[in-house]
């Protein structure tokens, strides 16, 4: 039962530490949309979506104001676009992404994500056109998110993605070159992606799911700062167990919005993604968490395993205060969108390398890095194949989101805006690996693979 004091504390939480559900995202499911002709197509999506998702918005704003709690954004996610599009007449998919963006515009969500591929193991003649349209489309949409998968625990890596990916992001940047690159900062390249993500720019709508699902994405790790600094000094037991109580009562905010928002709604109820979810503003930060753990400076000798304890204690806590737990569920360390992250590379002591050894043990990977513009289509694609092999052999997902900014070089900022904030241009290192890109073909599957 609820206690005065721990409506107080939730206000607390609220009020002083920057405790938000960061997204109510629904999913919905196009398959029923597929045509044979491409207008029709486009069109049928958008008055799917424009009907299904009508009210989310104002749903969303209405909990916000009965139960003060922040939402901060309202999504879409959808199938992914090369399954809903495989039997059009459609030579590229961009007027599809034209749509999306439309519709979602229409509903007044902040973002659409699901013009996405999954080629983990090969490519579809519908895989080729989306990833040959991604470029145009992320030009000349405003919120439309992408994702590809190339890799998984089962599949292996899919190395011929791999290289075509590094060629889309560099082709995007060159498109958005007067926005800093910022169509970059819409596409994810994953390794075993899930299909309930709520968080963008990786999230759709999977084929497993059913035909509308309401998945709410929760973050606090200002909360989570505000705790430890009660258990300064004490043993790694005490700073576990105190990021698991916390982590539980943050998550119970969000099965609370989740519950009401899909019973007003009339969807599904999917997952809460208990994620601890930064932004660049002060007190809301994943690297301040790890340093008041006793870091001087995120990145030091250290990190990678106060990251591996609080990614661990987020998830054991949070299990116990949902009825379904799913998405990423964890901590994410995107440094754009972190200040701890973004005064440590600007400080010098977190580099990517670093970064890549914090992603065996976070939720997601290389999260929106800005780099020089000069980065070669084969250096990204060996970033993202390092990736992809942490989260294969691993069996986690993994993701790269890289932002190759024209004009820019290392200890250059870029300002992106909004959530997405802004970050210092990171080093990636002189000597390349292009024969290895060029190689093509896949990476098998590790022996881990071999469950059945």
């Amino acid at each position: 039962m609820l206690s005065i004091e721990n409506i107080l504390e939730t206000n607390r939480m609220i009020s002083d530490n920057k405790l938000d559900v960061r997204t109510i995202t629904m999913g919905i499911s196009l398959l029923e949309c597929a045509s044979s002709d491409g207008k029709v197509l486009c069109q049928r999506i958008y008055d799917r979506i424009t009907k299904e998702a009508e009210h989310l918005v104002s749903v969303g704003q209405d909990l916000e104001r009965e139960l003060g709690v922040p939402i901060v954004h309202k999504r879409i996610s959808v199938t992914p676009i090369s399954l809903v599009a495989a039997g059009s007449d459609l030579k590229t998919y961009v007027p599809v992404a034209e749509a999306l963006d439309k519709a979602a515009k229409a509903v007044g969500v902040n973002f659409v994500g699901g013009f996405s591929a999954l080629v983990t193991k090969g490519y579809t003649k519908s895989d080729h056109i989306l990833i040959e349209s991604l470029p145009e489309a992320l030009a000349t949409t405003d919120i439309v998110c992408s994702s590809v998968g190339v890799g998984s625990t089962k599949a292996g890596v899919n190395m011929d993605a791999v290289e075509e990916m590094g060629r889309v992001v560099k082709e995007t940047a060159r498109l958005t070159a007067d926005q800093d690159a910022l169509g970059c900062a819409k596409l994810v390249i994953f390794c075993n992606p899930v299909e309930d993500n709520p968080f963008m720019a990786g999230a759709f709508h999977g084929v497993t799911e059913g035909d509308t699902t309401i998945n709410v994405g929760v973050s606090g790790p200002g909360v989570v700062k505000h705790a430890l600094e009660a258990v300064k000094g004490q043993p790694f037991d005490v700073v576990a167990e105190t990021i698991k109580r916390t982590a539980f009562k943050i998550t119970r905010v969000g099965q609370l919005v989740a519950q009401e928002a899909s019973k007003r709604l009339g969807k599904q109820f999917g997952i809460v993604d208990l994620s601890l979810a930064p932004t660049a503003a002060i007190g809301d930060s994943v690297a301040h968490v790890l340093e008041e753990m006793g870091i001087s400076s995120c990145g030091a000798h250290g990190t990678t395993a106060a990251l591996a304890l609080l990614n661990d204690a987020v998830k054991k806590g949070g299990l116990m205060a949902s009825s379904h737990v799913g998405g990423l569920s964890g901590a994410f360390i995107p440094v754009s969108e972190d200040k701890g992250m973004i005064d440590a590379a600007t400080a010098g002591s977190l580099s990517l390398e670093k970064l890549e050894a914090m992603t065996c043990v976070c939720s997601v990977g290389l999260d929106m890095i800005a780099i020089p513009g000069d980065t070669t289509a084969e250096m990204i694609s060996a970033i993202i194949a390092d990736e992809a092999a942490i989260g294969m052999i691993n069996n986690k997902t993994t993701a790269v989101r890289l932002v190759p900014v024209p004009g820019k070089k290392v200890g250059d900022m870029v300002e992106f805006g909004g959530l997405l904030g802004y970050a210092p241009v990171m080093s990636v290192g002189t000597y390349e690996a292009s024969d290895f890109i060029h190689r093509g073909g896949r990476i098998p599957a590790p022996v881990r693979s071999l469950t059945n």
